[in-house]
């Protein structure tokens, strides 16, 4: 199986956290897409034969993309690669552009998975962020997906805002469950470098969450979904059962996947490449990619990252087939301290984090690394 990845960097806004590669400059769209559609023909051949299990368009703000384009890119991807029947299609947009009118052409075209960038349901955090959409055009553009026919939607969620409580968190939490929803991604408000957000917070305008309210906010949301029935599949992601994100998780899992547009990154199983970001540099010469070749401890250490973010786990069987029995070894020996310290399991052949482990997840996750 394989996955094709499509970055669209356009956004008509900049949020004050987005690290992301993207541009407010909408003009060079089309140009764009033409670009886009001649790297797919171009570079048919990376994935061989395998069957594309996934098709996820990111950014930037998809949804700024007009259907008819949307459409086009899909129709390529169809016409040249051997695209698996019920194959997922991912499209990340922003609420306010997800009217009743663009949801029916997304469904109608085969789109069947929808991830809305909400954040939050609090109006001043909201404004806060930059954000474009309002609280209730977020909740209206969940029910008008569902009315087009969608029932494959997630939503993105914030948490550890400056002066945010416990009791607004999970007041957000809950607004998101009475949508009824398939997905949910959570994440802890980061500090990007050289973001506006960061520049707030060196400057000394904000300041961060204090850390055990964030704690708090991330043990609240694994008990609150958990309790609604959802699969805490990644540290980040929770779905109801069989509605886990099958693109997200095959980074997690190490399949090849083809990224396409400025500054995507691409993956054969073995490196690594990527285009520069840069708008003007890819439409111009949509074929530049930088490589990058990763050695047998970077490897290791991805496998170990990835794998052990999954509620699946690290299996020792698998890391000694692709690095060998020493590789094995080290893992196991610097998995010691945190297996006494009751932050990972170990389960047959399978190390895990623990639910104590998952709040101090970087640091087990680093001290197994071959370079620590």
């Amino acid at each position: 199986m394989a996955g094709i990845y499509l970055h669209i960097p356009f956004c008509k806004s900049r949020c004050i956290y987005c690290g992301f590669f993207s541009t407010t400059s909408l003009q060079k769209r089309h140009d764009y897409v033409e670009a886009v559609v001649k790297e797919l023909h171009q570079r048919h051949s990376f994935l061989g034969d395998e069957p594309v299990d996934t098709i996820y368009f990111g950014g930037g703000t998809p949804s700024q993309l007009p259907p008819d384009e949307i459409e086009y890119l899909l129709h390529t991807i169809f016409n040249i690669y051997n695209v698996r029947e019920g194959v997922e299609i991912t499209l990340e947009g922003n609420p306010d552009d997800m009217t009743s009118v663009m949801l029916q052409r997304l469904h109608k075209m085969g789109i069947n998975r929808l991830s809305m960038g909400v954040q939050t349901f609090d109006e001043e955090r909201l404004c806060f962020l930059h954000r474009r959409h309002t609280a209730v055009q977020a909740i209206q553009a969940v029910r008008d997906a569902q009315a087009a026919g969608f029932s494959n939607i997630s939503i993105d969620l914030m948490f550890g805002f400056p002066h945010q409580t416990l009791d607004e968190w999970k007041r957000d939490l809950q607004t998101a469950l009475s949508l009824q929803i398939q997905h949910i991604s959570a994440y802890s408000l980061m500090y990007e470098d050289g973001t506006v957000l960061e520049r707030m917070l060196t400057n000394g305008m904000i300041r961060e969450v204090d850390e055990e309210v964030s704690l708090q906010m991330y043990e609240s949301l694994m008990d609150t979904l958990k309790d609604a029935g959802y699969v805490h599949y990644e540290i980040s992601n929770f779905s109801l059962p069989g509605m886990q994100s099958r693109h997200n998780s095959s980074y997690w899992h190490g399949i090849p996947y083809l990224g396409v547009g400025a500054g995507a990154h691409s993956y054969d199983g073995h490196d690594r490449f990527y285009h520069p970001d840069s708008l003007e540099e890819y439409i111009s010469d949509p074929y530049v990619l930088v490589t990058e070749k990763l050695t047998d401890n970077e490897r290791y250490d991805e496998y170990v990252f990835t794998s052990l973010r999954t509620a699946e786990g690290l299996r020792l069987t698998t890391l000694e087939l692709m690095f060998g029995a020493s590789c094995k070894q080290y893992c196991l020996q610097n998995a010691q301290r945190h297996l006494k310290a009751g932050l990972l399991s170990l389960t047959g052949d399978t190390l895990r984090l623990t639910r104590r482990g998952l709040f101090i997840s970087n640091e087990v996750m680093s001290d197994l690394m071959w370079d620590n």
